[in-house]
């Protein structure tokens, strides 16, 4: 276990995380592969990532050789924090072990809940009189990961969150972060990443020109790319939302 300088006190409320899911409080907020809850603690909402066990070849290799889910979240998240990219709060990660602590379980990942946000996938469901900040906002934000070598591999319409403050700014918040890119992305890659986000021809110009404006490419070959790479996507639906 490991728990941000901030949050030391809530090491008794961390190890109390298996019980609290297994007597199923909180409220669920996404069930899947894994799970997303929202537990209250002395009066502060917390967001609870359990990752589902893995199977018994992995339980030794986590035990091991290879960093757990949650610890990758809580690093990824103190990254992204310290060049400026905005991702919801990290507070702790807890790993689960058997056997002496020779077998891994499961672990949790736990982050400040996020007031007032938007996911990027709203875009297409509400109207928002700011969207297109929004967009800029976007591309912007990507070029700062690509400049500092890093990429959100799961970079989809789920995990990039939104706001507008109450003095007008764009705030992003990217999440689910245990699986992160490092290294070069040229062009090309940095194009790509952008493939499994949803958008028209009109989003895919909008962050096309601000990705290029950060990095110092051409706008229009930014915005042929994007449109290419995701055309290629299994399911793409954006025409018809």
């Amino acid at each position: 276990m490991a728990l941000h300088p901030d949050f030391v006190s809530l090491a008794p409320f961390v190890r109390s995380l298996p019980r609290l899911f297994a007597e199923d409080k909180g409220k669920v907020i996404h069930k899947g592969r894994n799970e997303l809850r929202v537990l209250s603690h002395e009066g502060r909402n917390y967001v609870v990532k359990s990752f589902r066990r893995p199977n018994w070849v992995n339980r030794f290799v986590y035990g091991f050789f290879r960093p757990s889910k949650a610890k990758r979240s809580f690093d990824n998240a103190l990254l992204l924090q310290s060049i400026g990219v905005g991702t919801p709060q990290p507070v702790a990660y807890y790993n689960v072990r058997s056997w002496g602590g020779l077998c891994f379980e499961k672990s949790y990942f736990v982050t400040l809940c996020s007031e007032g946000v938007h996911r990027y996938e709203e875009l297409f469901t509400t109207r928002f009189d700011y969207a297109d900040e929004v967009l800029r906002a976007i591309g912007s934000l990507t070029a700062v990961l690509h400049e500092h070598r890093l990429a959100h591999k799961d970079y989809g319409r789920a995990n990039i969150l939104f706001r507008r403050t109450s003095e007008g700014k764009i705030e992003l918040e990217l999440v689910d972060l245990n699986r992160m890119y490092h290294g070069e992305l040229d062009l090309q890659k940095g194009c790509r990443n952008f493939e499994r986000l949803p958008a028209t021809p009109h989003m895919h110009r909008l962050m096309a020109e601000a990705y290029a404006e950060a990095r110092g490419f051409d706008a229009e070959e930014c915005f042929r790319l994007m449109q290419a790479f995701r055309s290629t996507q299994p399911g793409k639906i954006d025409d018809k939302w």
